[in-house]
């Protein structure tokens, strides 16, 4: 068993595309030295796309929770609770494909929710966010990062 734990396999070096792999033959090669983290590949894509996610999930829901907004205080048309409903539909659709555990995306989607009606309070609303506003926001997503984006033992 201890042989068996401490037992090296023959790495090959190889240049390809200006960028050294180590290739065992086994596996999947992997970057040496690592390439860029922010690159759009591997992880970097999947924070693109897990952002984007949540940034559409939060457009839906506020725009899902503005409409009736309108219609209770601004005296709007009673028929824009109809695409209320369609877009908080929607937003429970979109936090379902989030591919982690639901307690975990319902957490960090509050960062980003923050961040996204902060926007929309300046954007729609017309109202300029606060530095402190900014502060939060910052705070906000860094935990969302955090809880996102950790490490985590498979």
């Amino acid at each position: 068993m201890a042989a068996r734990l401490f037992r090296t396999t023959r790495l090959r070096v190889v240049r390809a595309e200006s960028r050294w792999d180590r290739y065992d033959g086994a596996h999947e090669p992997f970057r040496f030295p690592p390439t860029d983290p922010c690159a759009l590949d591997g992880n970097g894509m999947l924070i693109l796309k897990t952002t984007a996610l949540f940034v559409l999930t939060a457009l839906a829901e506020i725009v899902g929770c503005y409409l009736p907004y309108l219609w209770l205080r601004k005296g709007a048309s009673a028929w824009l609770l109809l695409p209320a409903a369609a877009s908080l539909a929607l937003f429970a659709w979109l936090l379902s494909l989030h591919p982690t555990a639901a307690g975990r995306v319902y957490a960090a989607y509050g960062g980003v929710y923050i961040a996204v009606a902060l926007a929309w309070l300046w954007l729609v609303e017309g109202v300029r966010p606060s530095p402190w506003d900014v502060v939060g926001v910052l705070v906000a997503l860094g935990g969302m990062a955090i809880i996102m984006f950790a490490p985590r033992p498979a």
